[in-house]
């Protein structure tokens, strides 16, 4: 599945967006009450553009497939309820891969849970390089995942500790002495010997071991296994490698498009699993190879209750448009592209049309009065994706105004 940014050529400028990404290995324990220190919601300096979420180990017996399949999954309702109140649209994916266009650029965003145990490093980075090599995308124009401008790659990739005794790690996290269990870091030592994981960039390992906590407490692992701590819950980054004229000249990333790492931290409060979440914060500064909606949508008149009324959208020159293409009205602080409360197929509505602009009309009779404010979403069916967003406006109660108002106000089919 591919979301295309709705957005056209134009020259460029310097945007930056700020990216909140969080790992977490839940082990099938349901939400905490209070995430706002995981999601950054109480730091006030701090502006988010997006957030990208992946949990691993969420509660997949019987009961739980079969209640997710009736409602939502509680950790996905759980997150939409803190962040739709906030204007965040959920992205919910199946697999392990998403992939994004975003101002003309191609993310990749993946969420891993690679073999555990000390003795299966060797499996981890074979499913490391089979996770690149299986990534294919729906759409001719999806490059490889090797081609994608920036990957965001994060999840419990189960990387251990080598050599070192439970004693000595303790002791290291004891003092903070992380350097010493950097060097015996399986992923660490990994990149040194792999060209491509190499490519791969992650912050600095400056927080203690993220794993094997006893749940509901800060305490590594006091059972009988008494497994030993490891950085298991990772967040790496990969920008796409500009190819250079000389061979002997190291490749570098595309000058207009760049990533920086603001924190790399674990959540120590957070203790219903035995894994600590982790998550990175990024500024990602680029210059939009797009920047005009693809599709730009605009109610017509006063919208009032119990009335057809008109929808006004324009296409960009080279758009191609399908009758199967549908126009959604949404509350703002949707939470998914199926919360609309009406819709109508661009094919079947059509009142006219001319060059670059067209007109199509909704029944909204149905929607009950409420003090909400409303979108327009246009949904492009070959690009599988919304490519059009309108301004908030508000759907009137036809007893605010008199008859002869609304006849003048509404447009007649």
């Amino acid at each position: 599945m591919e979301a295309v940014s709705p957005w056209k050529r134009t020259e460029p400028r310097v945007s930056q967006l700020s990216i909140h990404v969080v790992t977490w290995n839940v082990a099938s324990a349901a939400p905490p009450l209070d995430l706002n220190g995981l999601l950054q919601l109480n730091n006030q300096n701090l502006k988010l553009d997006m957030y990208v979420i992946g949990l691993q180990e969420m509660n997949s017996g019987i009961m739980s497939l079969l209640s997710d399949t009736a409602f939502e999954d509680p950790w996905s309702s759980f997150f939409m309820d803190v962040l739709s109140s906030l204007s965040f649209v959920k992205g919910n994916k199946g697999g392990v891969n998403i992939c994004l266009k975003l101002y003309g650029y191609y993310v990749s965003i993946i969420n891993c849970h690679l073999p555990p145990h000390m003795d299966n490093n060797d499996q981890r980075l074979e499913h490391f390089d089979r996770i690149l090599e299986m990534q294919n995308f729906e759409g001719h124009d999806i490059p490889n995942i090797l081609d994608h401008d920036l990957i965001l790659w994060f999840g419990d990739m189960n990387f251990r500790i080598e050599d070192l005794g439970l004693h000595s790690v303790r002791e290291s996290i004891k003092y903070r002495s992380y350097s010493t269990l950097w060097e015996k870091d399986q992923l660490t030592i990994a990149k040194r010997h792999d060209p491509l994981l190499r490519q791969f960039q992650e912050g600095p390992l400056l927080f203690p071991p993220t794993y094997k906590f006893d749940k509901n407490s800060n305490n590594y692992d006091t059972s009988e296994k008494k497994r030993k701590p490891a950085w298991t819950d990772r967040i790496l980054w990969r920008l796409k490698q500009q190819p250079q004229d000389s061979s002997h000249t190291p490749s570098l990333p595309a000058p207009n498009f760049s990533l920086s790492l603001r924190s790399y931290v674990s959540h120590m409060m957070y203790s219903i699993s035995d894994h600590k979440p982790v998550t990175g914060t990024f500024d990602l500064e680029l210059k939009p190879l797009v920047s005009a909606p693809l599709i730009t949508l605009m109610p017509e008149g006063l919208w009032t209750m119990e009335k057809d009324v008109l929808i006004s959208y324009s296409l960009t020159p080279g758009f191609l448009n399908s009758p199967w293409d549908w126009i959604g009205l949404y509350k703002v602080g949707l939470r998914h592209i199926n919360d609309y409360v009406s819709y109508v197929w661009v094919g079947d509505n059509q009142i006219s049309f001319s060059v670059g602009l067209n007109q199509v009309y909704m029944d909204i009779s149905d929607i009950p009065e409420t003090e909400d404010q409303f979108l327009l979403c246009y949904y492009s069916n070959s690009l599988h994706s919304v490519v059009g967003i309108s301004k908030p406006f508000k759907i009137w109660p036809r007893s605010l105004f008199g008859e002869d108002l609304l006849d003048e106000a509404q447009p007649q089919f």
